[in-house]
Formats: structure tokens, C-alpha cells, sequence
């Protein structure tokens, strides 16, 4: 990042999977994004936002929400006005979480899911889910805000064993190598 950079400002995140074939359950994704505070960026997120909602201030929210696959190229897309965030929080981590009402679907079960993640025209980072075969969800995203404000990202996808509900609370949690 240069002096004259602010760094990321609005990003797009966008979702896509292929429907279930004829006879099985759809397969239903669910981009979320917590947000943490700069006193605690590594703790619990001040905030998580999923299907059904936003932010309390309106800077993070889905433009799509699909429980199927059924749409025509990206199925979900959930928007980061980050340079809009309030200064009290540090963090973002997004990421995609498998719902698992037919029992526990993984990716390697989902027909061809993939993942943009943009500013702009500007591609930051693509992915296909093909490391994390056996995940129920993977955090697919960070921002991190600079000592200046400026926010940077981090991109790698990260997968995770377990529910939804369980995913949400720990996906902001330090990573261990």
C-alpha cells in the first residue's frame, strides 16, 4: 500500500453453487460477516450479520440471499462499505457457512460452489472450496484496519467442522498454525 492509499473501501463478496441434482435436498450457502471491536478483535464479534439482516449501521449487508443455487451466476452477495465502519471496530472476518438441515453436508458435497471477492472491477481473490472438502463452513475473507484507518485484507479460505450457530461465534478467533 502506497502513501496516497486509503486502502479497501466498498468490496463485494459474492457466492455462487450449481443447484442439487433432481431427488436430493437443496444445498443452501450462507455468506456472514462478524465485525469486532478494536479492544477486542480477537474476542466475541460485536455484531454478525447473515441472511435475514445488516448492520445496526447499514455498511454491511447481502444484496442476495439464495437457499438453493438457483440463480444465475452469483447466488449471494453481501457488501463492505468499510470505509464507512465506525472507528471502534478493528475487524471484519466473512465467511460461508453450510446450512445443515438434510444432515451434514460439507463442501465436497455442494455442486461447484465458488467464490469472488471484489472491489470495484478489481478481483481480490477467488476460490472453489477445493481445500476444504470436508468443511461445513470456512471464514473466506479478513479486514484488518491499519494504524492509519486504512483497511487491508487478508484474503484464504479456512475451513471449520461443526453447526452454523457454533461457526458464527468462533470464526473471528486466532488461527493456529
Amino acid at each position: 500500500m502506497n502513501g496516497l492509499s486509503k486502502g479497501r473501501r466498498k468490496v463485494e463478496v459474492a457466492l455462487r453453487w450449481d443447484p442439487s441434482p433432481a431427488g436430493q435436498p437443496p444445498s443452501d450457502l450462507d455468506l456472514v460477516a462478524g465485525t469486532y471491536p478494536a479492544d477486542d478483535p480477537y474476542g466475541a464479534p460485536a455484531y454478525v450479520v447473515h441472511f435475514d439482516s445488516r448492520s445496526p449501521d447499514g455498511t454491511i449487508y447481502l444484496n442476495r440471499d439464495s437457499k438453493d443455487g438457483k440463480g444465475f451466476g452469483f447466488d449471494e452477495v453481501l457488501t463492505l462499505e468499510l470505509e464507512r465502519l465506525d472507528a471502534r471496530y478493528a475487524r471484519v472476518v466473512v465467511g460461508v457457512a453450510i446450512q445443515q438441515h438434510t444432515g451434514n453436508r460439507t463442501f465436497g458435497d455442494v455442486a461447484n460452489p465458488g467464490l469472488r471477492i471484489r472491489e470495484g472491477y478489481t478481483d481480490l481473490a477467488a476460490d472453489d472450496f477445493a481445500d476444504v472438502p470436508g468443511a461445513t463452513a470456512a471464514t473466506v475473507a479478513e479486514f484488518v484496519r491499519d494504524k492509519t484507518g486504512a483497511w487491508e485484507f487478508r484474503a484464504g479460505v479456512h475451513g471449520f467442522e461443526g453447526d452454523p450457530a457454533t461457526f458464527t461465534r468462533v470464526m473471528g478467533e486466532a488461527r493456529r498454525p
